[in-house]
């Protein structure tokens, strides 16, 4: 989350930073100030003369922030249990006191004709330049006045505020007047964590499980071949979807390449018995059936709703596993034996368990503690946070070891009730966030760079790389958050009483995921995409690799161009010429 700070300056210097508007500049204290200090004040705490001069420069600092306090009135209303609609006036004197520094700031520079440069009567700059010094005085006031809201009311703002700078009129005479909305962290009774019966996933898995997983795994490797007959399970088919609303064409889906099982899965709904249709055709086969859209979409016009599916088979392909020789056990990850292999299959397994188990876990917790929570979030809030919430689930299955297609299976069951989860969510990280600030959790620099190895590991990249991926995409908070998150569940199931209970079943292992909506309509939030920011990264590491003696000599030639005298310069050819 943003800082409550942040949150409310941001959007005002940026607006204000296209216009003439200018931060008003800090009083400094003279040195006759600084002496005036009461000695007695100072020395009642005195130890070394190191602490008299802190102590010096604290209470100057205080007689400056007191000396630079706005007079201003503040009203806040509660709209709703995140939301306050604020009205701040600022008194006519402050107003004048900041028109009267405006205008000391621009004689010495100000520029009238008839007058040399700072030598121009008061009363005529002030008529000349009165409109640009009533907008910078506007955000400066403004800006100032926001400032000391945040350090002074006792709300969290979450986001930047609602605030129409341009409306904002300067009066003639008398006070300045401004509001804004903004979302604020609610304010709710810390529910009691301690002591929760939670159940914990275990699992131990068979060597059966390791090699049908091996064998998933290892597909990507094996020999594909071309089927001239019909379709079985686990082949893989290019199909063509025209998905219809009537005679409407809402959404079409060109050669992908899908592999043959159960259900064929979409970011907003799913075509259910996918493989039961698929199996048994043949190349050039035309199938007609039913997509749903999930019930639990955001839109009700569109929750639930049914549309035509044309299938259209393009191909079809059928791989034969690799055969396992030292060579190609060497290639696929530096293995010795099938052994090693079938070794690493399992810690992956493992490693996907404890992601379960963590996401039991936690699902546990944040029903228990989110119970009560019944304070409402504004919409707009939640389509923001969809995104964030997205974004960090997607880190924690890539750092769990899951490959991309379960990836995408996992991202489209979250985006077919993106908005739902994302208020459980939301509503979990503010305990969550309440319970690290209690217990002075922090996500350390180790910690996330311990985080960005895994993800480099999984992902086969280096960890520069993937830091350039995650601030391309603005996704370091994100880590942040999801590292403090896990601290805060971490101290919450030291706490708790477990009883132990299987692997449930996932009820998506037998889908295959697209990343294409059925409605044509996109979710509110989606992967950012991944090729477009690797191309970046990329394009910036080759610039940073560049070798140094080639920067030199560009450096060089450039300075040589700069230091050539204006007259052997070719001159410019004219129209006349």
């Amino acid at each position: 989350m943003m800082t409550c700070h942040s949150a409310f300056m941001g959007i005002i210097v940026s607006r204000i930073q296209a216009g003439t508007c200018t931060k008003k500049q800090v009083w400094e204290m003279s040195d006759q100030d600084t002496n005036e200090v009461p000695e007695e004040e100072v020395l009642d705490v005195v130890t070394t003369d190191e602490t008299v001069e802190d102590q010096v420069e604290e209470a100057a600092s205080e007689s400056e922030d007191d000396e630079d306090r706005l007079d201003i009135a503040v009203e806040v209303k509660e709209v709703g249990a995140c939301e306050r609609h604020v009205v701040v006036t600022v008194s006519a004197a402050d107003i004048e006191k900041y028109k009267d520094e405006a205008y000391s700031d621009l004689m010495p520079k100000a520029q009238i004709p008839g007058f040399r440069i700072g030598r121009a009567p008061r009363k005529l700059v002030e008529s000349r330049f009165k409109s640009d010094i009533v907008d910078q005085v506007k955000g400066s006031l403004i800006m100032d006045a926001m400032s000391q809201v945040t350090d002074e009311q006792d709300f969290s703002a979450i986001s930047e505020p609602d605030f129409n700078f341009e409306a904002v009129q300067m009066p003639e005479d008398g006070d300045l007047t401004f509001e804004f909305n903004v979302e604020v962290r609610p304010e709710f009774e810390l529910p009691e964590w301690k002591g929760l019966d939670l159940e914990k996933v275990v699992h131990e898995y068979s060597d059966e499980e390791v090699d049908e997983r091996a064998a998933e795994l290892l597909q990507r490797y094996g020999n594909v071949e071309d089927v001239e007959g019909t379709v079985e399970a686990g082949d893989t088919v290019n199909i063509s979807i025209t998905f219809q609303d009537g005679d409407e064409i809402s959404s079409t889906v060109s050669e992908e390449n899908v592999i043959v099982r159960g259900s064929l899965s979409f970011s907003d709904g799913a075509i259910d018995g996918f493989g039961d249709l698929i199996i048994g055709a043949s190349a050039g086969d035309s199938i007609e059936t039913t997509a749903k859209l999930s019930d639990s979409l955001d839109d009700e016009n569109l929750a639930g709703k049914e549309y035509t599916a044309g299938i259209t088979i393009n191909s079809v392909k059928r791989t034969t596993p690799p055969e396992l020789t030292p060579e190609f056990l060497e290639e696929v990850g530096g293995f010795e034996t099938e052994d090693d292999l079938k070794a690493a299959v399992r810690e992956e397994l493992e490693r996907q368990l404890n992601y379960h188990q963590q996401q039991r876990t936690r699902g546990q917790i944040t029903e228990l503690l989110t119970a009560d929570a019944n304070w409402e979030l504004p919409p707009q809030l939640l389509r923001r946070q969809s995104q964030r919430e997205l974004q960090r689930s997607i880190l924690e299955l890539q750092a769990s070891g899951f490959p991309d297609e379960e990836i995408r299976r996992h991202i489209n069951r979250i985006q077919q009730n993106l908005l739902g989860s994302t208020e459980k969510a939301l509503k979990e990280h503010f305990i969550l966030e309440r319970i690290a600030e209690d217990h002075d959790l922090e996500a350390t620099p180790e910690d996330i760079e311990r985080e960005i190895l895994i993800i480099a590991m999984q992902q086969q990249s280096s960890p520069r790389a993937v830091r350039a991926q995650l601030e391309k995409r603005g996704d370091m908070d994100a880590l942040r958050n999801q590292i403090i998150e896990r601290q805060a569940i971490e101290l919450i199931t030291e706490a708790a009483n477990f009883t132990e209970t299987g692997l449930p079943e996932d009820e998506d292992r037998d889908a295959f995921a697209l990343s294409a909506a059925i409605s044509g309509i996109q979710p509110v939030s989606r992967p950012i995409d991944e090729e477009e920011v690797v191309t970046e990264v990329e394009a910036e590491e080759e610039v940073a690799e560049t070798p140094a003696e080639e920067v030199v000599a560009e450096v060089e030639a450039e300075e040589e161009v700069a230091e050539t005298p204006a007259e052997e310069a070719p001159a410019e050819e004219t129209s006349e010429e």
